[in-house]
């Protein structure tokens, strides 16, 4: 493979990645922005007595909801700058190396946290280091220590606070580092990446999607399977929600792409 072709394959597993992520889906009756409002007065105080910049992501929104007023500190940017482009801003300034490595490590724990009860989910954050750019045009390494704030009513990671510092570690070298914390107990999980996560598709949908992209139609697939049609396109449908595509050949060109057929 080619430097540019493993570039463009890092590209679209990192686009598939985010698709999955930003496909978490809320009930207006599961969650009460009450709490938000909660969070976001205690953060202000916390904010008052930290060099640290802490923000509030909403997963519901898919945006960052409350920024510290030192957030600007950090990096060097007015606050103006970042709050109308909020979070793809600060994406913006990710080190192009380390996108791909964080959006794996993202979804690595998202899964691990989805086996969690829900006190469990609460006890744990997740501390990753990269390196993002700052004002001046120089890349710096940061500490960012995401912890989960508010789950909804079914137990799904709702809003999550990050608290972002210079990393000691200013190795402009050193790749994406990632660990898991038990702040309850200390203990600690290192993660790793997978060079092909399986983005949690079944078999099932994997032969289903393999079959598709050799032209076979649903009830073709129901017949050579010995399922049902409506089996094959509940699986179908499964398989755009989990792979972000807004169609099947979206889905098979992002499946190709990152190996899985």
């Amino acid at each position: 493979m080619t430097n540019n072709e493993n570039i463009d394959q890092r590209s679209a597993i990192y686009e598939i990645v985010m698709k999955y992520m930003a496909n978490l889906q809320f009930e207006p009756q599961n969650i009460d922005y009450q709490k938000l409002e909660k969070h976001q007065l205690i953060v202000e105080t916390l904010a008052e007595f930290t060099n640290s910049s802490i923000q509030i992501f909403d997963l519901n929104e898919k945006k960052i909801v409350f920024f510290s007023k030192n957030y600007a500190n950090l990096l060097g940017y007015n606050k103006t700058e970042f709050e109308a482009l909020n979070y793809t801003f600060f994406e913006a300034k990710i080190h192009p190396d380390d996108k791909y490595d964080l959006a794996m490590f993202g979804l690595s724990s998202l899964k691990l946290f989805k086996e969690l009860s829900n006190d469990e989910k609460l006890n744990h954050k997740v501390v990753y280091e990269f390196r993002m750019l700052n004002s001046g045009g120089r890349y710096v390494r940061v500490i960012d220590q995401y912890q989960i704030l508010e789950l909804d009513a079914t137990g799904q990671i709702w809003l999550m606070m990050s608290t972002i510092d210079l990393s000691p570690n200013q190795d402009i070298e050193s790749s994406v580092k990632c660990q898991i914390l038990n702040y309850r107990t200390g203990k600690i999980i290192v993660t790793s990446v997978d060079n092909k996560p399986s983005l949690e598709l079944t078999k099932r949908e994997l032969e289903i999607l393999s079959l598709v992209k050799q032209g076979l139609l649903s009830k073709e697939i129901s017949d050579k399977l010995f399922i049902s049609v409506h089996t094959v396109n509940t699986h179908r449908q499964r398989l755009l929600e989990k792979l972000g595509a807004n169609n099947t050949i979206e889905a098979i060109m992002f499946a190709t792409k990152y190996g899985l057929i």
